[in-house]
């Protein structure tokens, strides 16, 4: 019996790898939500940490690459380089400087809040692009679609619905406050000015997440070589941010300074798990289940950051933003749910038969066609096909 548990147990882990993957990148990117937002609040530009955190992921990752991919690296084309500068300028270049942008102009919860909306705009383009399958009459496709909306609902709820402030214990009546926020409100908590414009820089910041994970997911096709990937996107996300950073920053060289402090480890920590680890990740778990899959777990990063920030940085928590964190987890299921019965539909045994009619010729010579129907039973078990002829 414990032999066959073992087994069962080894089994299982295969099925598990892709949710432990991506319920590790979003304790990940809860941390970097919490270290970047305590360096922009010292005073850190966006445009320089997003070229610190790229250049930091390419020195980590290129080794890597390197090594583990020479024997299964594609042949570089014109085509996928093309592709490649887009993916850097995309996710590493546009996204990420706008959600630290919106960032700067609202908390570290309410930024992981509303990029719950990435979901919804990954599965709609993935809908558009045929990535995902969606047939309303399907109970699995169903689930998926109201758990989208369920997920973009309590986005909009955590956003819209304050309530009451929950005093935690560990907060001691302390909360977010004008000096760590650009013309923030004196209450305690972001202004309606800076809700609207932060939440406008994170949503395109979300749309052009989208657009990466749509597209490199596509690569993945034609450049099956995750770590070089990741290598290529890294290398010319910082080649293209400082390009970026030195048109915006001109005539500032001392934002380009850094020291042993929070903005270095924001930087390291960022470039390492969330450009270097968190690239590969997402490329391997969309090979098998889709980037669809990948973004429905994001809402998990919002209920993280919303329990630490009210440690480390000792944001305010209202009730708005837990009854709003329940309804996304809600979503999150529904949406998991249906895809695992995607995948599980996808990947299921066939094992039916079809009769394969074959024409011969009598040998009477008579020029008569005689018809023939050769059951082929089709399994995905190790047991050879075995045509039974039945003539007619």
């Amino acid at each position: 019996m414990i032999i066959s548990k073992a087994m069962d147990t080894k089994a299982l882990f295969p099925k598990l790898k892709p949710f432990l993957a991506v319920v590790f990148l979003q304790f990940g990117l809860a941390g970097m939500d919490i270290l970047c937002k305590a360096a922009l609040n010292k005073g850190m530009s966006n445009y320089v940490l997003v070229v610190y955190r790229h250049a930091v992921a390419t020195i980590v990752i290129t080794p890597f690459a390197i090594v583990l991919d020479r024997k299964t690296r594609p042949k570089m084309t014109l085509p996928i380089f093309i592709r490649l500068m887009v993916l850097s300028l995309l996710e590493p270049v546009i996204d990420q400087n706008l959600y630290y942008l919106g960032l700067k102009h609202t908390t570290a919860t309410f930024a992981a809040a509303m990029c719950n909306i990435l979901p919804a705009i990954t599965f709609v383009m993935a809908w558009i692009m045929r990535l995902e399958k969606v047939q309303m009459k399907s109970i699995r496709s169903q689930s998926k679609v109201f758990g989208t909306l369920a997920t973009v609902a309590g986005a909009m709820i955590m956003t819209l619905i304050k309530g009451p402030i929950l005093e935690l214990f560990w907060t001691n009546g302390g909360g977010t406050t004008s000096n760590n926020i650009p013309n923030g409100s004196s209450n305690g908590g972001i202004s309606l000015q800076n809700s609207i414009k932060g939440s406008l820089m994170i949503t395109a910041g979300c749309f052009s997440w989208a657009c990466f994970m749509i597209l490199q997911a596509i690569t993945l096709q034609t450049y099956p070589a995750e770590l070089s990937l990741t290598a290529w996107i890294c290398f010319l996300g910082t080649v293209e941010g400082t390009v970026v950073a030195l048109v915006m920053e001109r005539g500032n060289a001392a934002v380009w300074s850094i020291q042993w402090d929070t903005k270095l480890l924001a930087a390291v920590y960022s470039g390492i798990v969330c450009s270097g680890v968190a690239y590969y990740i997402q490329g391997v778990v969309m090979k098998d289940r889709g980037p669809v899959f990948v973004t429905a777990f994001s809402p998990l990063s919002m209920v993280i950051v919303a329990v630490l920030s009210t440690v480390i940085l000792a944001e305010q928590l209202f009730l708005g933003r837990v009854v709003g964190a329940v309804v996304i987890v809600v979503g999150l299921y529904l949406v998991v749910w249906g895809k695992s019965k995607d995948y599980a539909f996808s990947s299921s045994p066939i094992d039916e038969q079809k009769a394969l009619p074959t024409k011969s010729v009598d040998p009477g010579g008579h020029g008569k066609e005689n018809f023939s129907h050769e059951m082929v039973k089709i399994s995905t078990s190790n047991d050879k096909e075995t045509p039974e002829t039945n003539g007619n």
